[in-house]
C-alpha cells in the first residue's frame, strides 16, 4: 500500500486544526506541532501524528503549513532553537497562512531563503467556521513553481486557491478582505439590533435579509451567533482579531489612504474586549450595540461600570 504524502503543520488551533482535519480526510499524512496540549490531543484524535517541536515537523516533510497567532510565535516557530530552520530539509516549501504585517513576512522569506527554504505568502480568506466546512479561499503568492507543487495540498484543505503573483500580494489582498470583514461584521450587528429593537423575530430577519440585496457573507456566517446572543464557540476570537485590525490600520496609514468606515468600526471591537468578550467571537460586537441601544439580552455578561473603568485604568497604566 502506497504511503500517504506527508504534510507538516505548525499551528493546530481553530484554523490550523481545520486544515489538518481536511488534509487527513483527503488521505494526506499530517505531522503537526502546537504548543497547546489540547490542540495536539485533538490532532492525534483525528488520526494525525504529533511531535514535540517544529524542528521535528520540518525534518519529516517537504511541504509544511504554518498558521500562527502572533509575530512572536512566528519568530519562534521559524528561528527558535527547535524551530523550522533548525531541522528543515533542503528545498522545504512553507505555506505561510497567517495574517501578519507584510514586512514581517518579507523578513521571514529572506532569512529562510538563505537556508534553502522557500516561503510562500498564503493568507486565508474565511472564518474558523468556514475553515471547518472547507469553505475558505487561499490567496497564494510567491514562487509560481512552488505554488504549483502545492496545488493538491491547497485542494485538500480549501474551497479555492488564487495565485496572486509576487510574494506579498496575498497579504495585501487579505488586508483588503479583512477591512471589509471588519465593516460588514459591524453592519450585520447593526441590522440585527435594529430588528431586535423594532420587535421582529431575529430568525425572520436572518431568513429574509439573507435572501435579498442587503446580505453579506458576514451577515450569513455570523448572523446565527447574533440571533442566539451566544459567542462562546469562537471562530475568530476578539483578542486575536485585534491583531488583524492593527495590521490593517498600519497598512492603510502607510498608503496614506482614507478608511472612514474601518476607523468607525474599530471602537466596537475595542468595546467588546473591554466588556469581557476577549475569548469570544467577533460577532460579539452585536452585544455591544445591544447595550448601547438599551436592549441587552438576558445572557449578556453583567459588568458594572465601575469594574469596566478600573479595567481601562489598569490597561493604560
Amino acid at each position: 500500500m502506497k504511503k500517504p504524502t506527508m504534510v507538516g503543520q505548525i499551528g493546530l488551533g481553530i484554523m490550523g486544526g481545520a486544515f489538518a482535519k481536511h488534509l487527513l480526510a483527503a488521505k494526506f499524512g499530517v505531522i503537526g506541532f502546537d504548543p497547546d496540549k489540547k490542540a495536539r490531543a485533538a490532532h492525534a484524535a483525528r488520526g494525525g501524528d504529533c511531535v514535540v517541536s517544529g524542528v521535528d515537523v520540518a525534518g519529516k516533510c517537504n511541504v509544511m503549513i504554518t498558521s500562527l497567532p502572533s509575530v512572536k510565535a512566528m519568530e519562534t516557530a521559524f528561528f527558535g532553537k527547535k524551530g523550522i530552520v533548525a531541522g528543515a530539509r533542503k528545498g522545504l516549501i512553507v505555506i505561510e497562512a497567517s495574517t501578519m504585517p507584510l514586512e514581517v513576512k518579507h523578513d521571514i522569506r529572506v532569512r529562510c531563503a538563505k537556508q534553502g527554504i522557500t516561503v510562500l505568502d498564503c493568507p486565508i480568506s474565511g472564518t474558523g467556521a468556514q475553515a471547518a466546512a472547507k469553505d475558505i479561499s487561499v490567496y497564494a503568492s510567491g514562487d509560481a513553481a512552488a505554488v504549483k507543487r502545492c496545488d493538491a495540498i491547497f485542494k485538500g484543505f480549501a474551497r479555492s486557491m488564487h495565485y496572486c503573483g509576487e510574494f506579498g500580494n496575498g497579504s495585501k489582498l487579505k488586508f483588503i478582505a479583512n477591512l471589509l470583514v471588519t465593516i460588514h461584521n459591524v453592519s450585520a450587528a447593526e441590522a440585527m439590533v435594529m430588528g431586535l429593537k423594532s420587535g421582529l423575530d431575529l430568525n425572520l430577519v436572518y431568513k429574509v435579509i439573507k435572501d435579498g440585496a442587503g446580505t453579506s457573507r458576514m451577515f450569513e456566517v455570523r448572523g446565527p451567533m447574533m440571533i442566539k446572543g451566544d459567542y462562546k464557540a469562537a471562530t475568530m476570537k476578539c483578542e486575536v482579531y485585534q491583531k488583524d485590525i492593527d495590521i490593517i490600520g498600519a497598512f492603510a496609514a502607510g498608503l496614506n489612504i482614507p478608511v472612514p468606515l474601518f476607523e468607525a468600526s474599530k471602537a466596537y471591537y475595542s468595546s467588546a474586549l473591554s466588556q469581557g468578550y476577549a475569548k469570544e467571537d467577533t460577532a460579539a460586537v452585536c452585544a455591544v450595540l445591544e447595550q448601547m441601544a438599551g436592549e441587552p439580552r438576558k445572557n449578556a455578561p453583567k459588568r458594572s461600570i465601575k469594574k469596566l473603568i478600573n479595567q481601562r485604568k489598569a490597561k493604560s497604566s
